[in-house]
């Protein structure tokens, strides 16, 4: 049977073992015997995700890790306001402080220094109810930053795609040699001098605009080594370019309407809902998710309602089943750079309205377009 069947089915025998098995060797402790389940449920993690650790001491502190990051996960699986559900991820052996490091960015608002505003009513047009631009393949695929620190890099790339996709009427797949621009040059190319280290959205389209646009992948292409190369942004053709970039004012106010545009760079909380994030609507109490220190930057494909039934109501959770009240709950749909195996094929979804993770800080775009040019384009439902 495969690991993944096993991980389903043992989650829910550890709610009670938890609280004897995962005190201790963390604070300098010995935590006497580990459950069963635990230890097979770790072992079925390291197959799913090929994790191996140098001696039995390493292997340990791991164990130990994931058993208090089964804890935490089944804390917000209790204390989040959503649908979303919690659990075993390939983060699952890290700690909070690792996973931020290695995954999280630095997206401080006091670094901002950015001026361009642009308030929702410029834009003119009605709000769908519902947006989902990955239906008319405006959004690139989920990418993997692997050892770079590189969110934002990734992020400002799949926007230009996508608007590069709108303006000329192509999906992403029509301009998959040419507009596959993907995050190395503007990595190698950081006026920060950042890389791989982390960066902010707004230097990487600073990045574009000084460097007169961006090579493909094909001819820049990533390696995911978290090294930061030379610059060699002058030695390739320039496929995509951009004529400016905005911050968006009244963002979750405006109901959704600059997510009509495609691929606004969103910030988030890269902290324990996401590390521990599996499916669902992400609805996290401000001590679970910070909105004020993010650090992370994530794409803005869409958004839109749940519906009625979809809940936990009845429904066996990660650690249990309990019930929650059925209504409908709306939603942004967010691309994030971790690959497809996490959360929903390396997607998740937040709550739309209550600034969840920080989601209405400085959310960025690029445009494509002259400031004084509009286009009228559609929504996909």
């Amino acid at each position: 049977m495969a690991p993944t069947v096993h991980l389903s089915c043992l989650l829910a025998l550890l709610v009670a073992a938890l609280a004897q098995g995962i005190k201790g060797s963390l604070r300098g402790q010995d935590p006497g015997p580990q459950p069963l389940e635990l230890k097979e449920v770790f072992r079925l993690f390291q197959m799913q995700y090929n994790r191996s650790y140098p001696n039995p001491a390493e292997h340990a502190r791991r164990l130990d890790i994931f058993a208090q990051n089964l804890a935490n996960a089944q804390r917000l699986q209790e204390e989040d306001l959503g649908t979303a559900e919690f659990g075993v991820t390939q983060f699952s052996d890290l700690t909070e402080e690792e996973f931020v490091q290695l995954y999280g960015n630095r997206v401080a608002g006091e670094a901002l220094g950015v001026s361009r505003k642009v308030g929702s009513e410029e834009w003119g047009h009605s709000v769908p109810s519902t947006c989902d631009w990955r239906k008319a393949g405006a959004i690139s695929p989920v990418r993997n930053q692997q050892h770079c620190n590189c969110c934002w890099a990734i992020a400002a790339a799949g926007n230009i795609e996508a608007l590069w996709a709108i303006k000329f009427g192509r999906s992403v797949e029509a301009w998959a040699h040419t507009l596959s621009l993907l995050a190395p040059e503007l990595i190698d190319c950081d006026r920060c001098g950042n890389g791989c280290k982390g960066g902010f959205v707004w230097d990487a389209f600073l990045t574009v605009l000084n460097n007169s646009g961006l090579a493909s992948e094909k001819d820049y292409p990533f390696d995911g080594s978290g090294k930061t190369h030379r610059c060699l942004a002058e030695k390739h053709k320039k496929v995509a370019w951009i004529q400016d970039f905005i911050t968006l004012q009244a963002f979750e106010q405006s109901a959704g309407r600059m997510g009509t545009r495609a691929g606004t760079v969103a910030p988030d909380s890269a902290s324990l809902p996401l590390q521990h994030y599996q499916k669902g609507v992400i609805q996290a109490t401000p001590t679970t998710c910070d909105p004020v220190q993010v650090n992370h930057c994530v794409l803005l494909v869409g958004f839109g309602k749940t519906k009625s039934v979809e809940g936990r109501q009845g429904k066996a959770a990660s650690f249990g089943s309990y019930s929650r009240p059925r209504h409908s709950m709306a939603y942004w749909t967010l691309q994030n750079s971790w690959g497809t195996h996490w959360g929903e094929k390396g997607y998740f979804r937040l709550h739309r309205g209550s600034n969840t993770c920080g989601i209405t800080r400085f959310p960025v775009t690029a445009r494509v377009d002259k400031p004084n040019k509009r286009q009228q384009v559609s929504c996909p439902p």
